[in-house]
């Protein structure tokens, strides 16, 4: 066995010459592949080795000799320490064609695709205070309560007083909220044991309502001095139209429980995407970045190209963001939702804007949509929006089988888009459009709308 060129703790000085999908710095030591947190393609730094392994190591990044024109400097003041973001060290211009890159190399590299022209990264003017949604830890740490993210590969909390990609008036909020619990002595979860009162405090906004609902997450079926805590929020922000609580009795790493209880107000905020509105709860998934939203579902609707005839099956429908978007345009549409509360609100989200071409169904897509095909029902257009895994091949062949003229494919995870792209393919499709969208700036996420369309009978 070849010796490994480096030793733990040595120090070396290394040029950088490509980033991995997790953000890390990549350089060689006579052919030795270090990755290195925080560094960029085309710098030289000196790195302190942490850690090796037969085929590569881990560094830190100790000292920067030449920095790369597309280095930034972060203003998180707690961003070396956070999980949150982890490429504010990197231009915006940077961010955009370093995910473009992303989509690129995995059409590439895992779908064996050659020559595929992927758009430049539909980014933000202002990358910054966009998420409608926070949801912040609450624990006892070290005899002291604890407020804010997980630092990086840990459980161990970093204290946060402001978060600069969030909505401002949410961040408020939960500040207000954090203190107010603080006060009255409300007790931190204590994970180890399993113990305390208060798990979370979350909050989301709507970006065109300005409606805001806060969120408890208690351990205990009783949350203590709600009622003064409820005031507090009341009386300092008109713009909060729902308090809840959520209860999480589990020892899971899972944010929400099961039961949610309204102490305040509604069960719901109203927001808008476009023209549609929609009804959304503390368990309802609804995109945190809602100016991107609208970027990314009107590129999906262009790439559906309806004209008011086509019949759409929309897998994956969740609270039928997508589906009410395409119902606009189609003759009919198809919603189909393993989860059994997002139907519901697809149908009232519906109802709502009285839609009555949009039809919702509870259940695995690969399981239902065969029981649509038996009954007759052929789409022209699939949309599909999975989650990170992609879509079950179950499911693939029998899109496949319904031979739909396009498939319209809403990605948040390049790799399994070019997984299942390499399965559609060879079914009589061609990859016709690749467009990246910056959901989530600051971070290594990117999604991604692709149009394949049938070339053969």
């Amino acid at each position: 066995m070849e010796s490994i060129p480096v030793e733990k703790n040595e120090k070396v000085t290394v040029s950088f010459t490509d980033l991995t999908q997790e953000g890390s710095g990549v350089a060689k030591v006579d052919g030795y592949t270090l990755f290195v947190p925080g560094a960029l393609p085309e710098e030289t730094a000196e790195v302190q080795v942490v850690k090796t392994k037969k085929g590569y190591g881990y560094g830190r990044l100790t000292r920067l000799i030449e920095k790369s024109s597309l280095r930034a400097v972060p203003p998180c003041p707690i961003y070396d320490q956070c999980g949150g973001c982890s490429i504010q060290h990197l231009s915006a211009q940077g961010q955009l064609d370093y995910k473009r890159r992303i989509v690129t190399d995995a059409l590439e590299r895992i779908g064996g695709f050659s020559g595929i022209s992927v758009g430049m990264t539909i980014g933000m003017a202002d990358p910054w205070k966009y998420r409608n949604k926070i949801q912040v830890p609450v624990a006892a740490q070290d005899g002291r309560f604890a407020f804010g993210f997980f630092k990086k590969r840990s459980h161990e909390i970093v204290n946060l007083d402001s978060c600069i990609i969030t909505d401002p008036l949410i961040d408020k909020i939960v500040q207000t909220a954090r203190h107010a619990a603080e006060d009255k002595g409300i007790e931190p979860y204590n994970e180890a044991k399993n113990s305390g009162v208060l798990r979370h405090i979350m909050a989301r906004s709507g970006r065109k309502s300005g409606e805001v609902m806060v969120v408890f997450v208690t351990r205990t079926e009783d949350l203590p001095h709600r009622k003064a805590l409820i005031k507090e929020l009341t009386e300092n922000y008109p713009q909060i139209k729902s308090i809840v609580q959520n209860v999480n009795k589990r020892r899971t790493n899972a944010i929400l429980g099961n039961k949610t209880k309204t102490l305040w107000g509604r069960p719901v905020i109203y927001d808008q995407i476009g023209s549609v509105t929609f009804a959304i709860s503390a368990q309802s998934f609804y995109q945190v970045n809602p100016r991107q939203t609208e970027v990314l579902y009107r590129k999906a609707l262009k790439f559906a190209d309806l004209t008011g005839e086509e019949t759409v099956i929309d897998a994956y429908c969740g609270i039928g963001t997508i589906s009410l978007f395409l119902a606009q345009k189609a003759k009919q549409v198809y919603g189909v939702e393993i989860v059994p509360e997002a139907v519901k609100d697809a149908q009232a989200n519906a109802e709502l804007n009285k839609i009555t071409n949009a039809h919702f169904e509870t259940g695995k897509a690969e399981e239902i949509l065969p029981k649509w095909y038996d009954k007759g029902i052929r789409p022209d257009v699939i949309v599909v929006d999975p989650p990170r895994k992609g879509c079950e091949a179950s499911l693939l062949k029998t899109m496949l089988a319904m031979k739909p003229q396009r498939i319209v494919y809403v990605s948040c995870n390049p790799a399994t888009l070019a997984r299942d792209l390499k399965l559609l393919v060879p079914g009589g499709y061609a990859i016709k459009k690749v467009q990246p969208v910056d959901m989530f700036p600051q971070t290594l996420h990117v999604e991604t709308v692709a149009l394949i369309t049938r070339v053969k009978e």
